[in-house]
């Protein structure tokens, strides 16, 4: 075995296969975290309960607890727990359902019956809109960006303009440095979007600027997260607001600049949309939950309810999955997928014509998933129409570039 470098950690961490690179303090073989190896250090290291995965000197437990990373911050003014959550009712929250491969042959097709009665009448075929803006033709030119740069390349836009960016997890954001030298804001939101009031984000409440939501993928509930975040919690809020009682009628003559300015104002007030679009490319309907899901009316109003949505989230995988190897089966691949997102998958072909599910044909199991995809996607136009937007889906990239090609874009109706 190899000696550790000189100055760092003489700890081997097996799973690296390697030596601890860490530097330990002056005349120690071991740094902080594997000091418990030092034979002459009577101190007993601990996990800390906040976060396992490092340790903590035992008799610096409650020194650490109050610095610890891991420790519980203070919730920001914009945290409004489980705002766009959705469903409160709990008696109509579904129960576990077995899975799809527990069905029998005849359960199985009933649902695809009404899944096709429930789809009948919609736009079946998608409008093809591929932009691509200037700002990313250097980019897509350079030959040092691989295909994994070209493919998110094809698929993004930049415009100058303030961004505000929400991020459920917490990373090292090292290009952030970059973008905040430009003059246009750039912010981060770090909170789940379930918990997220726009209407109570600093800038906003300040500014109530407009706003257009974009992202790219939120998979499967986020979607329906971040539409009911831009319409519930900021665009109805600041609606609210602006509803004040007409100014009275100047009493002279000499004020007729001021009421020409008021009407001015009064026409602005009326042209203000608070949130002014929305571009989502959607994806992973199979981690779709009725709680969340915005288009429950829609789905009551042709005869669903908890039970199908359950299953035609589950068969929503079946447009992207049923064409590859590996997915024989959707027993439990569709109850929990692993972090690699569908979108990310590769294409490939089957060996057989049939699948081992009910044996149905392959080329019909993906219909049936782009179905129920389509039919979860117009529950959320439906309820994006219902609020005053024309919303539409439309493919924005070719199959080859994501499966998870459909673009979901809305803007406010024109006032009448």
């Amino acid at each position: 075995m190899a000696a550790p470098e000189p100055g760092r950690c003489a700890y081997f961490v097996a799973r690296k296969k390697r030596f601890c690179r860490m530097v330990p303090a002056l005349g120690k073989r071991f740094c902080g975290e594997h000091g418990h190896q030092e034979k002459e250090n009577d101190r007993k290291r601990i996990p800390c309960p906040l976060d396992p995965k490092h340790t903590v000197y035992e008799d610096q437990l409650q020194k650490h607890l109050k610095k610890c990373n891991s420790r519980e911050k203070p919730k920001p003014v914009y945290f409004v727990q489980d705002i766009n959550a959705g469903l409160k009712d709990v008696a109509e929250i579904p129960e576990k359902q077995v899975t799809l491969s527990s069905l029998s042959k005849e359960e199985l097709e009933n649902l695809i019956i009404k899944l096709k009665k429930a789809s009948n009448g919609l736009e079946l075929d998608l409008k093809e809109q591929i932009l691509s803006h200037k700002a990313l033709h250097e980019a897509l030119n350079d030959p040092k960006n691989g295909e994994s740069a070209f493919k998110h390349l094809k698929q993004q836009d930049v415009e100058d303009i303030q961004f505000l960016l929400v991020e459920r997890a917490t990373t090292r954001f090292k290009v952030d440095g970059k973008h905040k030298k430009r003059d246009s804001v750039f912010e981060r939101l770090q909170v789940d979007i379930q918990h997220l009031c726009l209407n109570k984000v600093p800038i906003l409440e300040k500014k109530r600027l407009p706003v257009v939501g974009i992202g790219k993928h939120l998979c499967g509930a986020a979607t329906d997260l971040a539409l009911r975040c831009l319409i519930e919690s900021y665009a109805i809020c600041c609606e609210g607001e602006n509803e004040e009682p007409a100014a009275k009628r100047p009493k002279n003559d000499k004020t007729e600049v001021a009421a020409k300015s008021s009407a001015d104002n009064e026409r602005n007030k009326d042209d203000f949309k608070p949130v002014a679009g929305i571009v989502i490319a959607l994806c992973c309907h199979h981690k779709c939950d009725w709680t969340h899901y915005v288009g429950r009316e829609f789905f009551k109003s042709v005869g669903l309810g908890p039970v199908e949505f359950h299953y035609f989230q589950r068969m929503s995988s079946w447009a992207t999955c049923g064409m590859r190897e590996t997915i024989t089966s959707t027993n439990e691949e569709s109850e929990d997928h692993t972090n690699t997102e569908e979108h990310d998958q590769p294409y490939s072909k089957p060996e057989s014509g049939f699948d081992t599910l009910q044996g149905l044909p392959v080329e019909e199991r993906k219909e049936i998933g782009a179905l129920c995809k389509l039919l979860i996607d117009h529950g959320r136009i439906k309820y994006l129409q219902q609020r005053g937007y024309r919303a539409t889906l439309q493919y924005y990239t070719e199959s080859a570039i994501s499966l998870e090609n459909v673009l979901l874009t809305a803007v406010p109706e024109p006032a009448t």
